[in-house]
């Protein structure tokens, strides 16, 4: 097999059947991903109880953040390689993975020391109480410690996205998933290690991916080469990757920020209890918007592709088939949210006071989501096409300009639903800013401007 048609067929095949290629083994490997997040709440729920989820909840944020940087240099090399192959530049797209190695080692090594020296005061800082401390210690220590296999397959998987090879990727995602939930059970109940067993287990997981990946590379199978003499931190590299990756770590960094602040409002308007029951529902909504990341996911390596080569009606035709396509997925979520809440916590636990908070709660949380979509369109637009500004506003918009305030204004005039009320209002001001930003850039991203040739120079001038 031609290792380039990878590549190549983003500038050839039929933009339906591409996006379709490309977005749904995106879409599985991302649902079966969410969906092992789901199982270690249910084992520990129903092994341990509703304060065990309350820890995860508080500990989460940590998690937040490992993904965060893991993601900046996964989606920041991966924009910048998709743009390299558009233009034919495939040895410089092997010195930009050489690179994204480099910083990877540097994250590894920084999780390990955090473990040691900066766990326990971290959770505490990110609002774990006496009684749920040991819990969130007991699942993030073994996970910190394995912070090598999570920075190397986070970051790999979009690189793998980036030259069109979307069913490895989803492959990538698949396998952990698998292996996790096959020994969830195992190390929880068999060998009797509670939370701490969920963590060992996700960590395990992750290492059999990362050696999986490995030999992906060493085997040829890319059409990336890993060559060791590229592993080096390559400054202007270095610069490019974090300043297109840099919107995706705000946007996960905001998410750890957002926790800890609707965790901090829960615990003082409401109890562990309500945490535990927000844990429940955050990893519901995770699940949710799993197609809609999909599909952008799909959208990215095609608009990035096409943007390089200037073929630009390739990209506005992959743009409004994605904006289709994520508007009906989150339209179908809300409906389905609405009608049957009670089926979707008691999944999760038979803890009637837990059930009763939690359908209250999700009904408000998912009122304003049929309008998510168009944000998290726009956001993977602008990281494709190389546009850290406007990434980077969006990324900040829905959990630290609108959310975070909403979440610690309301409560003081609603009580605990006040918490709740925050997420569709920050929903719908964040889908005016994103169509604001979208309305203004309509030249050449949405409709055919006079000036393409010109943006496209600007653009890389700002670049480098």
């Amino acid at each position: 097999m031609n290792k380039k048609n990878n590549s190549s067929k983003l500038g050839s095949e039929p933009i339906g059947k591409l996006l379709r290629d490309l977005s749904i083994p995106a879409m599985i490997g991302m649902f079966v991903m969410a969906l092992y997040n789901v199982v270690d709440v249910i084992f520990i729920s129903y092994g341990v109880g509703i304060e065990a989820v309350a820890g995860l909840t508080i500990a989460f944020p940590v998690m937040m953040i490992m993904m965060a940087v893991s993601a900046a240099v996964g989606i920041g090399g991966a924009s910048v390689i998709s743009r390299r192959l558009g233009e034919n530049r495939e040895e410089e797209a092997n010195n930009v993975f050489g690179t994204v190695i480099s910083l990877i080692l540097l994250i590894s090594g920084a999780g390990v020391i955090s473990a040691f020296f900066f766990l326990e005061d971290l959770l505490i800082l990110f609002g774990a109480t006496p009684e749920i401390l040991p819990y969130s210690y007991d699942y993030m220590f073994p996970i910190m410690l394995g912070t090598v296999f999570f920075a190397f397959t986070f970051a790999t998987n979009n690189i793998i996205r980036s030259e069109g090879n979307a069913r490895f990727a989803m492959v990538t995602m698949i396998i952990p998933a698998v292996v996790n939930i096959i020994l969830d059970p195992i190390f929880i109940f068999t060998l009797d290690m509670g939370v701490q067993g969920a963590g060992v287990a996700t960590v395990v997981a992750q290492g059999s991916i990362s050696i999986y990946i490995l030999r992906y590379y060493l085997k040829g199978n890319s059409s990336l080469i890993l060559s060791w003499t590229n592993v080096t931190l390559n400054y202007s590299l270095v610069k490019e990757i974090l300043s297109v990756g840099f919107p995706a770590f705000v946007q996960q960094a905001s998410g750890s920020l957002m926790m800890i602040a609707i965790n901090a409002m829960l615990i003082q308007h409401g109890s562990d209890l309500h945490v535990g029951v927000f844990g429940i529902i955050q990893r519901i909504m995770m699940f949710t918007v799993m197609p809609m990341i999909g599909v952008m996911q799909g959208m990215m390596p095609i608009v990035g592709y096409n943007y390089g080569a200037k073929n630009f009606e390739r990209m506005r035709e992959t743009i409004w088939l994605t904006l289709k396509v994520v508007v009906l997925c989150s339209i179908g979520v809300v409906f389905i949210m609405m009608a049957f809440p009670s089926i979707s916590m008691r999944i999760f636990t038979n803890d009637p006071n837990a059930i009763d908070a939690g359908i209250t709660a999700m009904r408000i949380m998912f009122a304003g989501f049929f309008l998510a979509g168009v944000q998290i369109v726009a956001g993977g637009l602008y990281q494709a096409l190389g546009k850290p500004v406007p990434a980077l506003i969006l990324s900040l918009s829905r959990q630290i300009i609108f959310l975070i305030p909403l979440v610690l204004i309301l409560p003081q005039y609603f009580g605990i639903i006040g918490v709740f009320m925050a997420f569709p209002i920050a929903d719908v001001l964040s889908f005016i800013l994103s169509s604001a930003l979208l309305y203004r850039d309509r030249d050449t991203i949405l409709v055919k401007g006079k000036d393409e040739e010109k943006m496209v120079l600007e653009n890389e001038e700002q670049s480098k």
